[in-house]
């Protein structure tokens, strides 16, 4: 399974390509090209919005699990809306939003897809809140609910808290009646995720596991969520109950995973990993039509919400790429094709 589109399809002057990995801001370019034309099966989208993630950067530089054939059009989600279907597509598609599947190749501004990898979007579900459900909040989603069976009143325990899967775990797990310990690298974000559901907030450095136990006042917490690696994961790994699970999905430190070896004997502790495109790849429609469906829900009556910073055309990708790869931004960084 790849991710990117390697067909031309984007109509004059609206397609965002990369030929070599390297620099974001090096490596790509716009490109002319036909709109495309769906075959029996397909529809032609026409697509709205597709936010600029961490893992797109990593694929232009060439440092991601999957890496697409070059030349290819780079982008892992976004929203449309379908222009054109094919004979056997049937004509109800047409004037549908959706949501862009993997493969699409988000950077554009129009593109063929099969009718069967399109999930559509309820007419009241923000429209740039859709275009980055796919990826954060699925892996929020996913991450709650397939590693420890949480009780009401649980604590789960992360770092990158106010990163944008994060910041969906703290909204989700709000909304499911579970408790959040927040680890962040930067003081001043306290009130900010406090509003949207945090419970509590730790600041990274020294003694962070008794900070943290210190915060939930030494509740039990089997679920914990790393995005860091490094020092951080092991204070994570510290405060974890007997028999508890640490999940692994982000490397931002750079820094592998070190965990002591009392923590695997006395503790039994659990540590696994997630990559959400690995879970599309096995998981059936109807499991993810399901999380669709609750996203959708949460998306529509502002339970989950992905605050916006800057929105760019194609024509300024250079400016939209080294926006999106700031350290202390506000929201993301959204293509508006």
């Amino acid at each position: 399974m790849t991710p990117y589109a390697t067909e031309a399809i984007a109509e004059e002057g609206s397609a965002i390509w990369f030929s070599q990995f390297g620099a974001p801001n090096a490596v790509v370019e716009l490109r002319n090209g036909p709109p495309g034309h769906p075959g029996s099966d397909e529809v032609l989208v026409e697509v709205e919005f597709a936010p600029i993630n961490p893992a797109d950067l990593n694929v232009l530089e060439g440092k991601y699990g999957i890496l697409p054939t070059l030349p290819a059009v780079p982008g892992i989600e976004g929203v449309g809306v379908v222009r054109k279907a094919g004979a056997q597509a049937g004509g109800g598609w047409v004037g549908k939003r959706v949501l862009l599947p993997h493969g699409f190749g988000s950077w554009r501004k129009f593109g063929v897809c099969h009718k069967a990898n399109l999930v559509v979007v309820p007419e009241g579900v923000p429209v740039q809140q859709a275009a980055m459900l796919r990826i954060n909040p699925a892996t929020a989603w996913c991450m709650l609910r397939e590693f420890v069976s949480l009780k009401p009143g649980e604590w789960i325990v992360q770092n990158a808290a106010n990163s944008g899967v994060g910041r969906a775990v703290i909204q989700i797990a709000k909304a499911c009646g579970w408790r959040t310990v927040n680890v962040v690298r930067r003081e001043g974000l306290e009130a900010e995720l406090a509003s949207i559901g945090a419970d509590a907030v730790v600041v990274e450095g020294e003694q962070l596991a008794k900070r943290i136990e210190a915060a939930t006042g030494g509740a039990l917490v089997r679920l914990g969520l790393n995005a860091v690696g490094g020092e951080s994961a092991l204070g994570l790994a510290k405060v974890l109950t007997e028999g508890g699970t640490l999940v692994t999905y982000g490397a931002m430190s750079l820094q592998p995973v070190r965990i002591p070896n009392g923590l695997l004997i006395f503790k039994d502790l659990d540590f696994r990993g997630f990559w959400v495109s690995r879970w599309y790849a096995q998981s059936t429609q109807q499991q993810r039509q399901s999380m669709f469906n609750q996203l959708f829900q949460w998306a529509e009556s502002g339970v989950l919400h992905t605050p916006v910073e800057a929105v760019y055309p194609l024509g300024e990708i250079d400016t939209a790429l080294s926006h999106a790869a700031r350290g202390a931004r506000a929201g993301k960084v959204l293509l508006a094709p």
